[in-house]
């Protein structure tokens, strides 16, 4: 058989294993896995796979066979610096023949004894990945068909290390988004709070949110908001929007004011952010509640023996739009025995194939006077989608009938 045919047999041999094993592995196996075939079809003693860092601009040891040490010492490579380095830096293979300190960074390696490598950069979609690379303990020649099986390899670890990255974002921004949701709501005297937040199915998380605190004027403060956006960028957005907030409260006890200044460090601290926000604050004697919206949907407001409707109150430029010419407005409204405000974000009422209004009047249409675990249950039910594609948070507080003015 000539080299060309053999070449093309072992093509065909690891294009087989990769489509029909490897894609139903989990990403840690897949690459362990990858990493044996590559070094059985190629004859090679070791292989690894780097994964970028494009923060610190730094190629990372994520596995390794036959080179086991790189991965327990957390091997880094700057881009440019050894072979790996070189072959991030022009994303095009590179062949060694005769390794020596003096061309590699990993120490490993030399102590490894290898003496040839073979390298290709993982790429996707014009967006360097990694590099995967194998070597020999003996001198060879490494041939154009070895490295044609060796990027179809990385072709197939490309996939591999997006979805690693992707989950591993998408982890950290759901860590991050429950550490900044209320782990439980507090209990304040004379009202009765529940909540509820699900992540966008497809999407994992976003920048929805919800808050409940208590200020040292007696003032209860409520705010449900929705940072433009999902994953993990969206989510640190979040975070630092709801601190500002929170200090924010501290300042003013005029809703408006506080978002007025949340607007400021939004448009300077966070551009290019859009972020939405409904800012409520109820009194110490649970009489009134003050509210303003930063570009927010109006809250639903449900009263023993009144209809229930949306809070008759201006929605003002969403956060960060650079609108500092027109003032934002506080609306003051009576909280009446039994009464119960609900907000809530665009995922729970709006759907692609309606306008916003139906899924508005669905939403009053379900809200009652009652007590707000209920409510929250029966809104979720009834309009919160099986698969969203965006998030969906709720905020509800009741004041209790029995409340007395203080």
């Amino acid at each position: 058989m000539t080299q060309s045919a053999s070449g093309s047999t072992r093509l065909a041999q690891l294009q087989a294993l990769t489509d029909a094993t490897l894609s139903r592995l989990e990403v840690a196996d897949l690459l362990d896995e990858l990493l044996e075939r590559v070094r059985d079809v190629l004859d090679a003693d070791t292989a690894a796979i780097l994964l970028l860092d494009p923060h610190a601009q730094e190629l990372a040891v994520t596995a390794a066979k036959g080179l086991e040490e790189e991965v327990r010492r957390g091997v880094r490579i700057a881009v440019g610096d050894g072979f790996a380095g070189r072959i991030a830096q022009t994303r095009e293979p590179l062949v060694l023949t005769e390794v020596t300190p003096q061309v590699v960074a990993s120490p490993v390696l030399v102590a490894r004894g290898v003496r040839s490598m073979l390298g290709v950069p993982i790429l996707a979609a014009g967006d360097l990945i990694g590099v995967l690379h194998v070597g020999t303990l003996r001198r060879r020649e490494f041939t154009a068909d070895d490295i044609s099986l060796l990027q179809l390899a990385a072709d197939r670890a490309s996939v591999a290390g997006q979805i690693r990255t992707r989950k591993a974002e998408q982890a950290a921004a759901l860590a991050l988004q429950r550490s900044l949701l209320p782990a439980r709501l507090p209990a304040p005297a004379g009202l009765t709070l529940a909540a509820r937040y699900v992540p966008g199915h497809e999407l994992g998380v976003g920048g929805d949110w919800y808050d409940v605190f208590t200020l040292p004027s007696g003032w209860l403060g409520l705010v449900i908001g929705d940072v433009s956006g999902h994953g993990l960028a969206s989510a640190v957005v979040m975070g630092r929007v709801r601190s500002a907030l929170r200090a924010y409260a501290l300042i003013t006890d005029d809703p408006a004011q506080a978002l007025t200044m949340l607007d400021r460090k939004v448009q300077h601290f966070e551009a290019g952010s859009l972020t939405t926000a409904l800012y409520a604050m109820i009194a110490p004697d649970r009489q009134t509640i003050r509210l303003s919206s930063a570009g927010h949907l109006q809250p639903v407001l449900a009263v023993p023996g009144q209809p229930t409707t949306l809070v008759d109150m201006p929605v003002d430029a969403p956060l960060g739009v650079g609108n500092r010419r027109s003032s934002r407005r506080t609306t003051t409204i009576d909280l009446q025995p039994g009464a119960l405000l609900l907000g809530y974000t665009d995922g729970l009422v709006e759907r692609r194939t309606e306008i916003i209004d139906v899924g508005i009047k669905a939403l009053i249409d379900v809200v009652e006077a009652t007590a707000p675990d209920t409510v929250c249950n029966a809104v979720m039910a009834r309009l919160a989608p099986a698969r969203p594609d965006d998030d969906v948070a709720v905020l509800a507080v009741r004041r209790d009938i029995a409340t007395a003015p203080a």
